[in-house]
């Protein structure tokens, strides 16, 4: 593989995994909108408004391009070194998802860590969101090739009970993990590895 062609994968891959991103944070953004207190069309009318400002953000990038195309230069740069570091710490699927743990862990270690993973994305709540835990493995550059369907897939093969329909105060309804399906959190062991071994050797999921 020539230079020329691991510059060119490696920006159409963080072009990809940007964009997913974006459209992720955008959905999240709009979703956040919907009241829980109401039933109905009511309780979506947040969300509308906030897709009505998504299209205006939307128009007036169009015009104000329109006016000054030369600004399309500066965006472009700003993707391009964007999609350039979003596509740096990139990995095969076969070693980005949990298929194969590491060789010196075991397959309950691994599902162990990443229930204490859950837990902490839990918190004090009722659960979370895939979606959630999914930006949350992407920050820490994770899993940036899974979407939500395939991280699901992924959690049940680990025996990690996902429902359909999880509600989180403030963040509504969506697919999700409950506490109640899950095991307490067990009290951490002498022996157990430290977080930074976690990261660094388990990686959630």
């Amino acid at each position: 593989m020539t230079r020329l062609t691991t510059t060119a994968d490696r920006l159409a891959t963080g072009s990809t995994l940007l964009a997913r991103r974006l459209a992720a944070r955008a959905a999240a953004w709009v979703r956040r909108a919907r009241r829980d207190d109401l039933t109905g069309w009511q309780a979506a009318l947040g969300c509308w408004a906030r897709l009505a400002l998504l299209a205006l953000g939307g128009y007036l990038l169009w015009r104000l391009i329109r006016a000054f195309p030369n600004l399309l230069w500066l965006l472009t740069g700003t993707w391009i070194i964007t999609a350039w570091r979003a596509g740096r710490n990139t990995t095969a699927p076969s070693t980005n998802t949990p298929a194969e743990p590491p060789a010196d862990h075991t397959p309950e270690d691994v599902r162990a860590a990443t229930l204490e993973w859950i837990w902490q994305r839990i918190g004090e709540a009722q659960g979370v969101h895939l979606r959630d835990l999914l930006a949350h493995a992407h920050a820490h550059g994770m899993f940036e090739d899974l979407d939500v369907a395939t991280f699901r897939t992924h959690l049940e093969r680990w025996r990690i009970p996902v429902r359909a329909r999880v509600r989180v105060r403030g963040l509504g309804v969506t697919v999700g993990i409950h506490r109640d399906d899950l095991q307490p959190p067990a009290a951490t062991s002498p022996d157990a590895p430290s977080p930074e071994q976690q990261k660094t050797e388990l990686h959630p999921v």
